[in-house]
């Protein structure tokens, strides 16, 4: 007998049955064993096939769909295709037992989405079912629905989902409440399938059901209406703070609280629709004062249950989120106070977490009153002194929402510390940004700024903005001589610093000092066989001083040829040393193009300031013939002295670059140096006063009347004339013919001219043009009689915000016509030609106005209006105008300088280190500083500009509107 019994229940153990019973189990824990993914892969690959040889099988099992469909969610879920399932699914949804429909539903709601096509196979499934008399098929569907239905399927079953809002039960009516929230999710704005439909006033009933979860369900869809436009549910704050008041009073069942905190969730929902609804409203946020503030209370006054001093979790997101809605709200002060008092046990908890949300609940208290913060100033300085980096990064946000300019120095000295010790690009990046802001805002002094900068710029200059490096400059030109021989001091020790005392010095020839230095004049440029054998003897030096220099950014380099370019004739070595040690950085292969062009227009400017020194400065005529023939000469030597060997060679080797922009510099500082030394004093004058036009020389300007002997010329020669768009469309005859023209091209008598490449200049006083045979291509250099061109441009290193009036000529024969009418050519070097007629273009006149007594800061506001401000439209400006592409042209223009410092109180002997450092955080009476401020103005006129626009031209004077003088 016992034999019998044993053998069947064997037989029943290696039955079929069994055997497929425990595949499922097998399944799941064979993959939780897996110890690599090639191992899993091969396990679901099996499993695929096994559900496929299943699935496909016209004696399918139905009674063991739902394990089918939930082993087909497991191979979708580890990234295996299971689409071989997706039809089966849909037969499933229609089976009539329910634990395999509902496994069906599970399955196509995670295996297919509103895009698929299969979902119109689903339609009526799903409309059958939402009209079944049981309701958790009914409740099943409407997931589903909710799920699945797309926009181009939304009214086949709409008006079914808005049926079963009536329904008897509620579960059921919660889940139709969702699903409607889901179709408004695809039409918030009634624009498409919903176009007419009225989803508002369903949820508005709902929200007075009298079932909690049904309630709760309308509150989410409210909160999606209230956030996308807040104005028509205005008159729904009673029903909105009655409803909280209920909640928190324990009104609903004893199921909805958590952690015996009653609803906390729906309390949390409740909070952001009225912060929504109060934000900017005056009324609105009366209506919901005293409820918020009783929230508050409870929720704070919950806090002092927790464990070992931690308050519950709940109830600490209770006390954030009503914080959140008094700062959202109109503002009143007892709420604000409460709010100050409920995050006190944040910040000092252990909990870093707990810290960090008090962190930022008090940066949002302190954007709306500064002053609640100085009470925890203490907590907020341990914050900072704490080694958690994201409770530091916190901790400086907030000291940033509420830095002052009596703090400004300390905070962005806190700043400046925590960005050296952090590596995090984004950290990094969102530092710079806030000091640079605060910098702008807040500055003390110029020199302050200029120190600040400085260091960012050392510290991370690869992430600070173009702006702030155009600031600084902007700030630098409108000073006083004292804060530029600073500014040039502080650059020229960078730069020695950097490069050290040999490698600028041209292989050593140089000392410090510049007692001795290798004199080698700069031939003309048909001479481009200067071989690179002259750096051969430098080389080790160079690759130092790159290995060295590659640390500093280029954006900090960029500022520094600037500076030392504008004003490093004010330096504390000589310009030839200076000179030397700027040629040697274009060694550099890390430097790119951008400080290479720096680079080129610092030489120029220094290279105009040494002939201006040492040949007699502006004291020769507009036309060159003033100033004595000595003068002239010691320049021409002091410049080709300037501009050594190695210079020479980096010279040559930018304009055989493939960047124009370095061509175009290198060629106009090679064609400046060929040309007399007073006229490169004149292109790039010493003398910083802006210049100024009236309308009259302006209209003279656009008319472009000094063109005019040109254009006879070229007549005279055989162009053909200019024919305006106009003319030329009416000279083709009637409307009528129009379409290919099938007729030869007019030929016109070509102007035969030499070779070789000109340089021209044109004064007040002759139109004179000066020819270089020797060069490859030249540029037309205008000074005061050729027409300037005012342009405004973009940002320091974007589109040209200078402009120059350089043009390019291709001819060698220069020719120039008076103005009686008769022609002159000439082929030599230099060729004048002098008006005698009245009868001659119109002049501009140069009038030059004074920069004196320039306000910083917040004084310049305070005060009444500077003497001088009829000199420059622009006059309130602090930074004046802008900076652009090009060379020095003309001043800056009219920011009021100099520096206005508040008065500093009596400092009293500090308790500890603690509250001192306190103190100078939040700006208290102890250690007070002056207020200040750098604020960025509208461009005016007479701008300084400085080097890098599009078009790299290097010589313009003039004024312009917005930051260009052309």
């Amino acid at each position: 007998m016992n034999l019998a019994v044993e053998k069947m229940i064997a037989n029943i153990k290696n039955s079929k049955l069994i055997k497929e019973l425990k595949e499922f189990d097998n399944l799941i824990r064979a993959i939780g064993e897996c110890k690599s993914k090639s191992e899993e892969d091969r396990i679901i690959a099996a499993e695929i096939q096994l559900l496929k040889q299943r699935l496909s099988d016209p004696k399918l099992d139905k009674s063991r769909g739902r394990e089918y469909m939930v082993r087909v969610i497991y191979c979708e879920m580890l990234g295996h295709d299971a689409s071989f399932a997706y039809i089966t699914a849909l037969q499933f949804a229609s089976d009539s037992n329910l634990l395999t429909k509902k496994a069906a539903y599970l399955a196509l709601t995670q295996l297919l989405d509103h895009n698929s096509e299969l979902v119109l196979l689903l339609v009526n499934t799903l409309l059958s079912d939402l009209k079944s008399d049981n309701y958790i098929i009914v409740s099943t569907a409407l997931v589903v629905a909710a799920k699945l239905i797309g926009p181009d399927l939304v009214n086949a079953v709409y008006p079914v989902v808005l049926e079963k809002l009536r329904h008897p039960k509620e579960n059921v009516r919660k889940k139709a409440v969702m699903c409607l929230q889901c179709f408004h999710q695809m039409d918030p704005k009634r624009e498409g399938p919903l176009a007419g439909v009225d989803l508002e006033r369903s949820f508005r009933t709902m929200l007075c059901d009298k079932d909690p979860s049904v309630m709760s369900a309308s509150l989410c869809a409210l909160h999606d209406c209230v956030k996308m436009d807040p104005r028509p549910y205005k008159n729904l704050v009673p029903s909105f703070t009655s409803i909280l008041k209920q909640v928190f009073e324990h009104r609903l069942p004893k199921t909805y609280d958590y952690h015996r905190f009653p609803a906390p969730f729906i309390q949390i929902k409740l909070l952001k629709i009225l912060a929504a609804l109060g934000a900017g409203d005056r009324s609105a946020s009366e209506n919901m004062h005293t409820i918020v503030l009783q929230c508050l209370r409870r929720a704070a006054g919950s806090t002092a249950s927790g464990t070992a001093g931690v308050p519950p979790t709940i109830a600490s997101a209770l006390v954030y989120e009503c914080v959140r809605t008094i700062t959202t709200i109109f503002p009143n002060a007892q709420l604000l106070t409460a709010a100050g008092e409920s995050i006190s046990p944040f910040l000092k908890s252990p909990n870093r977490n707990l810290k960090y949300v008090g962190l930022d609940a008090l940066a949002g208290i302190v954007q709306v009153n500064a002053s609640f913060a100085q009470e925890h100033q203490l907590a907020v300085v341990d914050c900072l002194e704490d080694s958690d980096d994201s409770l530091k990064l916190k901790t400086l946000e907030l000291l940033y929402n509420m830095t002052r300019p009596s703090s400004v120095d300390a905070i962005v000295e806190r700043m400046l510390v925590f960005l050296s010790t952090t590596a995090d690009d984004h950290i990094r990046s969102t530092i710079v940004r806030q000091i640079t802001d605060l910098a702008e805002k807040y500055a003390p002094s110029p020199m302050w700024f200029l120190k600040t900068i400085t260091t960012l710029l050392k510290g991370a200059g690869d992430l600070v903005d173009d702006s702030a490096v155009f600031h600084l400059c902007r700030l630098i030109a409108q000073q006083d001589e004292s804060l530029h021989r600073h500014a040039a001091a502080v650059y020229v020790d960078l730069l020695t610093s950097s490069v050290g005392s040999n490698g600028g010095a041209g292989g050593g020839s140089i000392s410090n000092g510049g007692d001795s230095m290798d004199v080698i004049p700069l031939p003309s440029s048909s001479s481009s066989s200067c071989s690179s054998s002259a750096n051969n003897g430098n080389a080790s030096a160079n690759a130092a001083a790159a290995t060295i220099l590659r640390k500093l950014p280029e954006q900090l380099l960029k500022v520094v040829f600037w500076v030392l370019g504008e004003f490093g004739h004010l330096g504390p070595i000589p310009v030839g040393v200076l000179a030397r040690r700027l040629s040697a950085i274009l060694n550099l292969q890390g430097c790119g193009d951008g400080a290479k062009g720096f680079l080129i227009t610092a030489l120029t400017k220094l290279a105009a300031r040494t002939a201006a020194r040492e040949g007699g400065g502006r004291g020769s005529s507009a036309g060159g013939s003033g100033g004595s023939q000595k003068d002239k000469d010691d320049g021409e030597m002091a410049v080709a002295a300037l501009l050594g060997s190695e210079c020479r060679a980096l010279l040559h080797r930018a304009a055989c670059s493939q960047n124009v922009d370095l061509q175009q510099r290198s060629l106009e500082l090679l064609a400046l140096v060929n040309l007399p030394s007073n006229l490169m004093v004149q292109v790039l004058p010493e003398d910083d006063s802006p210049l100024v036009f009236d309308e009259s020389e302006l209209d003279a300007v656009r008319r472009l009347d000094f063109l005019d002997p040109f254009v006879q010329q070229s007549l005279a020669k055989g162009a053909a004339p200019y024919c305006p768009p106009t003319d030329a469309s009416s000279s083709n005859g009637s409307g009528a013919d129009k379409g290919l023209r099938f007729d030869a091209y007019e030929s016109t008598q070509p102007i035969i001219s030499g070779g070789g490449g000109g340089y021209g200049y044109s004064t007040n006083n002759a139109s004179t043009t000066a020819a270089s045979s020797s060069s490859s291509s030249g540029a037309l250099i205008s000074s005061g009689g050729a027409a300037p061109t005012l342009r405004s441009g973009s940002g320091f290193f974007g589109n040209t915000t200078g402009s120059s009036t350089t043009t390019t000529t291709t001819t060698t024969t220069t020719t120039t016509t008076t103005s009686n009418g008769t022609s002159n050519s000439n082929s030599s070097t230099n060729s004048n030609s002098s008006s005698n007629n009245s009868t001659a273009s119109p002049q501009l006149v140069l009038r030059h106005s004074t920069s004196a007594n320039r306000k910083w800061g917040p004084a310049q506001f305070m005060e009444g209006p500077s003497p001088h401000a009829s000199s420059s439209p622009n006059r309130n400006d602090p930074f004046g105008s802008g900076v652009g592409g090009g060379a020095v042209s003309g001043a800056p223009s009219g920011g009021q300088n100099g520096m206005v410092g508040g008065g500093a109180a009596p400092i009293p002997k500090p308790i500890t280190e603690r509250d001192r450092l306190a103190a100078s955080l939040f700006g208290l009476p102890i250690g007070g500083a002056g207020s200040g401020g750098i604020g960025a103005g509208a461009a005016g006129p007479g701008s300084r500009m400085v080097g890098g626009g599009s078009n790299g031209n290097l010589i313009s004077m003039g004024g312009g509107g917005g930051g260009g003088g052309g």
